[in-house]
C-alpha cells in the first residue's frame, strides 16, 4: 500500500544556497504519511479517537541529492510493517525525470491514552482498518 503526494518546494524551505534544509524533509514524510493513513481512514484525529497515540520513534533519512527552490517533487509513502509497529518507507522523486532524490523511514508505536503505556502489539482498531480497505479495493477489481 503506498500513496504519492507532489508539492513545489516553497522559498521557505531552502536555504541561501536555495537547497532544501535538511530538516524540512521530514516534514515532506509527514505529509506523505497524513496521505496513506488517509487512505485506509486511519490518520491522526482517527487515532486519538479509537484511543491510542502513534509517536514515531524512530527516523532515517538518506540525502542524495539536494532538493532546490521551484523543484518539483513527488513523495511515495509506503506502508511496510504494522503488526507490532507502523513502519513506513519514503522516496523522494524529481516530479519531471523521475530521479530518485531522497529516501527514509520513520517508525512509529500505538501508546494507550488512557493508561500511557506502549503496546507491544498494533491494536485491534489498525487491523480492522487494513482489512476494510482491502476489502475496498478488492471490490473495486
Amino acid at each position: 500500500m503506498h500513496v504519492d503526494v507532489e508539492m513545489e518546494i516553497p522559498f521557505h524551505d531552502v536555504d541561501t544556497m536555495n537547497i532544501v534544509w535538511h530538516g524540512h524533509y521530514i516534514k515532506y514524510f509527514e505529509i506523505a504519511r497524513c496521505k496513506l493513513l488517509d487512505l485506509f481512514g486511519y490518520n491522526y484525529n482517527d487515532m486519538l479517537n479509537s484511543g491510542y497515540a502513534w509517536p514515531v520513534i524512530d527516523s532515517h533519512v538518506r540525502y542524495i541529492y539536494g532538493i532546490k527552490f521551484q523543484q518539483k517533487i513527488r513523495v511515495r509513502a509506503t506502508l511496510k510493517e504494522w503488526e507490532n509497529r507502523l513502519k513506513i518507507d519514503y522516496l523522494i522523486f524529481d516530479a519531471e525525470t523521475g530521479k530518485r532524490m531522497t529516501k527514509g523511514y520513520t517508525t512509529q508505536v500505538a501508546v494507550n491514552m488512557q493508561t500511557h503505556e506502549l503496546c507491544l502489539q498494533s491494536p485491534q482498531i489498525l487491523f480492522d482498518r487494513l482489512k476494510a480497505w482491502d476489502l475496498f479495493v478488492s471490490d473495486q477489481a
